[in-house]
């Protein structure tokens, strides 16, 4: 029987510089989804590269004293070593100035021209360097009084110049069409209504398509003095890269359409817009997705090198290895919203997640078996306990259906979720069934058997589910577990709950993830100037937070305004979210720590001041009100996305507000 195919790929990168933790972001997507549809069994392919040509390299390159090829040739080298340390395999790394692709871009052009769907004419109007963008006077934004860039917000400079036009106004109402009826077209559903409202509704302008002031490109073979502008040339790289247009396109055949566009946010016109009209003018087939992604912010703000604040990830990976740099980028945020990353927020993950809760769920369990049964994973018994058993083996059992439908709509943080709920619920049931007492009775060493077999194979469920996020760890999982037998490392392995062998020889070995002291190693990440700063911004919260204690335990009133208007109350989101984990704040009487579940929205750490009133393990599981557009605080050195709300009746008892059974996580209140 053939293979089912899956064809992804990342956008080209425009590499006028090193690569940052931003493309790192969505290249890590692309390899996580393309492994695990290879370990689901389909005949896969990856596509990545760069996108080589365009005024701004040449300017750069000028100013390195160096040709444009030499420059673009050093950041390529650079950025194949990147995707090597992250553990990437991509099938192909396509560049624009590669002969295969030029070749094809050209007759490309050629066609368009003769079929009539390019014609030539003079272009005026306001150019955008950076961006490499024409803007019409009512598509630029303002700012301080000056007309600007609506994507990048620079200024723009007029332009007078010969171009090359593409009648996009020809296909508009196919397009509009075309969205309507195919609702999984783009993704997620909210950038298809940004494509409809701003640009094809309003009525598309023909595309500028070719450049004669820019001779850093490809030449219009039947007319040199132009070169071939951006967006035919970058976007062709999708097919060029499978031989289309060649007497050797047996990728083509097999892989187009691709599955899957990734990319970011501010590039999803192009791609939902340019692209498929391009593609219907060629009379191919449109992708059959287009997922544009958010962006990967510092500290709440967009990454820039002006700003100083544009994170690398290979000093991360040097201190802490490729697998948790990929697990916190996976994890962290929804993919589709704005993701925030902070080295505290990394550091905290590596602590919670993998230290924790998964190196700690290995590590006891293999040191139980080895305690209890000489290191030999015990064979079944019929000593079963329904209330705690059944309920374990049969959540580990749906866990692969439960994963491959958040993969299915590209949720990597909610299928991450899945995988950790599993094991939250191996470490209570640790708890619960107290091994260590089971282990001083021999009549209950039936009872042991059962509860260390079930951990077991939760666990290799766990390192065969995480794999395409964190391709080295299951080994180093599969090596303590003592299992070699590739049969019990695969997808198909998972049809079943039960399937490690009696017998099997566990062998402890190091802490998958040694827990690290946090504030140490910001010091070391930072230089100790940002954790310098950000220890001060805590302290001063710190003792806001204390003032407003003591004013709260003294029953004062809040000093209300008589009325609000109804618009300052909806200025508050407040969601409905699900207690994932909550524990005790170090070194404080009051906090507790809370890790909430917002559904398609993701997840968010949220401090709050109720341990005088709540024992953080009655509160896993259940749902609160929360306000989830507050601006982030730091509390005891914990960045508090959000707040929990409570009342206190005059006696000074607090309670959580709640909501009744079956509203779903996220939900909005109001």
């Amino acid at each position: 029987m053939e293979k089912k195919t899956f064809y992804i790929t990342t956008p080209i990168y425009y590499p006028s510089g090193n690569m940052t933790i931003g493309h790192t972001y969505t290249t890590v997507a692309a390899d996580t989804m393309t492994r695990f549809r290879r370990m689901q069994g389909y005949d896969t392919y990856f596509l990545t590269g760069t996108d080589e040509h365009g005024q701004k390299i040449e300017k750069k390159a000028a100013e390195a004293g160096v040709t444009p090829i030499e420059y673009v040739d050093k950041i390529v080298a650079e950025t194949k070593e990147l995707w090597k340390l992250m553990d990437i395999e991509y099938d192909d790394f396509i560049r624009t100035t590669e002969e295969r692709h030029i070749r094809i871009v050209q007759k490309i052009f050629r066609k368009f021209y003769e079929q009539g769907d390019i014609y030539k004419a003079e272009y005026e109007g306001m150019y955008c360097t950076p961006c490499e963008s024409f803007w019409t006077p009512t598509q630029l934004a303002e700012k301080d009084g000056v007309k600007v860039c609506p994507d990048c917000g620079r200024p723009c400079q007029p332009m007078r110049e010969e171009s090359y036009f593409f009648k996009m106004s020809k296909y508009q109402d196919w397009l509009i069409d075309y969205i309507e009826t195919h609702p999984d077209f783009i993704q997620p559903a909210k950038r298809a209504n940004e494509m409809l409202t701003n640009f094809l509704r309003p009525g598309l302008q023909d595309l500028c398509v070719s450049r004669t002031s820019v001779k850093w490109g490809i030449p219009v073979d039947f007319d040199e003095k132009h070169t071939v502008y951006v967006w035919i040339d970058a976007l062709s790289n999708y097919i060029t890269a499978l031989g289309y247009g060649t007497d050797h396109d047996e990728l083509y055949r097999k892989y187009w359409p691709a599955d899957v566009h990734l990319v970011g946010k501010e590039i999803v016109r192009f791609h939902t817009i340019y692209w498929p009209i391009m593609l219907h003018a060629l009379g191919l087939p449109l992708p059959k997705q287009v997922f544009g992604h958010g962006w990967l912010l510092f500290g709440a703000d967009r990454m820039s090198k002006s700003k100083g604040n544009v994170v690398y990830p290979e000093p991360i990976v040097a201190r802490y290895g490729v697998d948790p740099l990929r697990y916190y980028l996976m994890r962290e945020m929804p993919f589709g919203a704005d993701g925030n990353y902070t080295n505290e927020s990394f550091l905290t993950r590596m602590n919670a997640d993998l230290a924790n809760d998964l190196g700690n769920l290995v590590s006891r369990t293999v040191a139980m078996i080895e305690k209890y049964f000489g290191g030999a994973v015990p064979a079944a018994t019929d000593a079963v306990d329904p209330q705690t058993d059944l309920p374990l083996q049969e959540h580990c059992a749906r866990l692969p259906v439960l994963v491959s439908e958040q993969m299915d709509k590209l949720q990597f943080s909610q299928a991450l979720s899945e995988i950790w709920k599993v094991i939250g619920e191996c470490n209570k049931y640790i708890d619960v069934t107290q091994p260590w007492v089971l282990g001083k009775d021999p009549e209950k060493k039936d009872r042991l058997a059962n509860v260390m077999r079930n951990l077991a194979e939760c666990v290799r469920f766990t390192a065969i589910l995480i794999g395409p996020f964190m391709p080295s760890t299951p080994d180093r999982i599969f090596a303590q577990l003592g299992i070699e037998d590739a049969a019990l490392k695969n997808w198909d392995s998972l049809n079943a709950f039960g399937k490690i062998p009696a017998g099997t020889q566990v062998h402890k070995g190091d802490a998958l993830f040694p827990r690290i002291d946090v504030n140490k190693e910001l010091e070391a990440l930072s230089g100790g100037k940002e954790e310098k700063k950000a220890e001060k911004a805590a302290q001063k919260q710190e003792k806001k937070a204390e003032k407003q204690e003591k004013k709260d335990s003294k029953h004062d009133e809040p000093e209300y305004p008589a009325e609000i208007a109804i618009d300052d109350f909806f200025k508050c989101k407040i969601q409905v979210a699900r207690v994932l984990a909550c524990e005790k704040v170090e070194k404080s009487s009051k906090l507790l720590k809370f890790r909430l579940g917002l559904g398609e929205d993701g997840e968010r750490t949220v401090v709050s001041g109720i341990q005088k009133w709540y024992e953080p393990e009655t509160l896993i599981g259940t749902q609160v009100a929360v306000i989830t557009n507050l601006k982030t605080a730091k509390l005891a050195g914990i960045e508090s996305q959000g707040m929990i709300l409570s009342a206190m009746d005059k006696n000074g008892n607090l309670r959580l507000m709640s909501v009744g059974e079956g509203v779903e996580d996220g939900a909005i209140i109001g």
